[in-house]
């Protein structure tokens, strides 16, 4: 599956496929196993997701959005600054969000926000697509924005606010570093 993704032999859909297939065929699954494994309300949270940012792009909602930002944006920051300060707003709006939803369902939600963000600014997308990935993969602070948070917070003992306590301080480093690499690894 990775070999073939990493030489574009075939996409990583139908690999994944082909390597879950190949492991029942081999008899290492069972089909029963296989379908048992599948997280149902995890798949079907990316598909609402994926809908309501399908939703947003169709509707303007998005355009609407990345539009206010951007205006918000002009009035307040200087322009040479004005597409660092939008990259760290998506940056921070994402990673709040991620920290209350599924990180997958949030970056199907703020992608099309940051597309149409870049778009305004007229800069490239690549520096707002990574921001939001970077920023819905940082649940740090909560247990129930990441399941391995969820599942440690039940079976550690642990309370709320210790996600809290740890999580806040590693986001804000997350961030810090992130609004460092991103400019200039992939730049405006």
């Amino acid at each position: 599956v990775i070999l073939g993704e990493c030489f574009h032999l075939v996409s990583i859909e139908i690999g994944a496929l082909a390597g879950c297939v190949f492991l029942c065929l081999a008899g290492v699954l069972k089909p029963k196993e296989a379908y048992d494994s599948i997280e149902w309300p995890v798949i079907f949270i990316i598909f609402g997701m994926l809908a309501m940012g399908l939703a947003l792009d169709r509707t303007g909602a998005a355009a609407w959005i990345a539009g206010n930002i951007v205006g918000f944006a002009e009035h307040a920051v200087p322009p040479e600054h004005k597409a660092f300060f939008v990259l760290a707003a998506i940056y921070f709006v994402t990673m709040v969000l991620t920290e209350l939803l599924s990180n997958n369902a949030v970056a199907a939600l703020m992608v099309p926000i940051a597309l149409g963000i870049a778009a305004k600014l007229g800069v490239h997308h690549e520096p707002f697509v990574i921001a939001v990935m970077f920023a819905a993969s940082v649940a740090f602070a909560t247990p129930i924005g990441y399941q391995t948070n969820t599942y440690v917070y039940g079976v550690g003992g642990y309370k709320f606010g210790d996600f809290v306590k740890i999580g806040v301080p590693l986001n804000i480093m997350c961030m810090i570093v992130a609004m460092i690499v991103i400019p200039r690894v992939w730049p405006f």
